[in-house]
């Protein structure tokens, strides 16, 4: 079986500012996860529907983040305890583009996520509060917090692949190599091989990669890159709602390692 860096060669690229005009102003977002081997069979079925995101001739991304939180984790237990009205707050490096963002995610209460963004100096990223202009706006997107009181919990680095439908209504991205780095215990943990997939698209419209992956039978898995890495590196964390989410990761593993071991055995 080809690899998805193989498929990618032969797809159709589009570029960063054609990409920033692809809107989704009623999106519906959608995450999967499933392992490479599966991620590359998809990819063998869709790459003909697809543009692939190039940037300086590179179709794969690396992406690392910091997030932030009370001391009391307040933004992970809110999540853990199914509060639908939830947020959070990252600085990203966008490494191949050399950019910084400090960013806010809100969901509210009805499914939907707004993210805001400033870009900031490569000095947020290790230090929140080096750059005033940060606090002004963490301050204006999160008045309920206290902007002295966040501190680093969490690093997230991952690659990513982005794809857009040829008719520009719906946009999927692809994070394989997810890595997690707790600021408090000094853990590490990767999920890899398994890769994390989410849709965005515009409204109701239909979706070929939503329709392939119906007739993989690969299903819907809602998954927080922050929460299960606070949770997978951090067992004291109260954390029942991702106890199942952290075993179907482990089954995904397990069955991906027994495709593998079958495989090598016929050779």
């Amino acid at each position: 079986m080809l690899s998805v860096s193989d498929i990618l060669v032969n797809m159709d690229p589009i570029s960063l500012d054609e990409m920033s005009a692809v809107k989704l102003m009623n999106r519906i977002d959608t995450k999967y996860v499933a392992d490479d081997l599966t991620v590359a069979k998809l990819f063998s079925f869709i790459k003909d529907e697809y543009y692939v995101q190039e940037i300086d001739g590179k179709r794969i991304a690396s992406y690392d983040s910091v997030y932030y939180d009370t001391v009391d984790n307040h933004m992970y237990i809110i999540h853990q305890d199914k509060k639908l009205k939830r947020d959070k707050l990252r600085v990203r490096n966008y490494v191949d583009t050399g950019n910084y963002f400090c960013e806010v995610k809100h969901k509210n209460n009805h499914g939907r996520t707004k993210k805001k963004r400033i870009e900031v100096g490569e000095d947020v990223f290790s230090d929140l509060k080096s750059e005033p202009a940060v606090r002004n706006f963490v301050e204006n997107q999160l008045p309920d917090y206290d902007f002295d009181g966040f501190v680093k919990k969490l690093s997230t680095t991952f690659e990513r692949i982005t794809i857009v439908n040829k008719g520009k209504t719906e946009r999927i991205t692809i994070d394989f190599n997810v890595r997690f780095h707790n600021f408090e215990n000094g853990n590490d943990e990767c999920i890899a091989p398994l890769v994390i997939m989410e849709l965005k698209r515009d409204g109701q419209c239909e979706s070929f990669f939503q329709k392939t992956l119906f007739e993989m039978r690969i299903k819907p898995f809602s998954i927080s890159k922050y929460c299960i890495g606070r949770a997978l590196t951090d067992k004291t964390l109260k954390q029942n709602r991702f106890k199942k989410k952290i075993i179907k990761l482990n089954k995904l593993k397990k069955l991906r390692e027994y495709a593998v071991t079958t495989v090598n055995a016929e050779l």
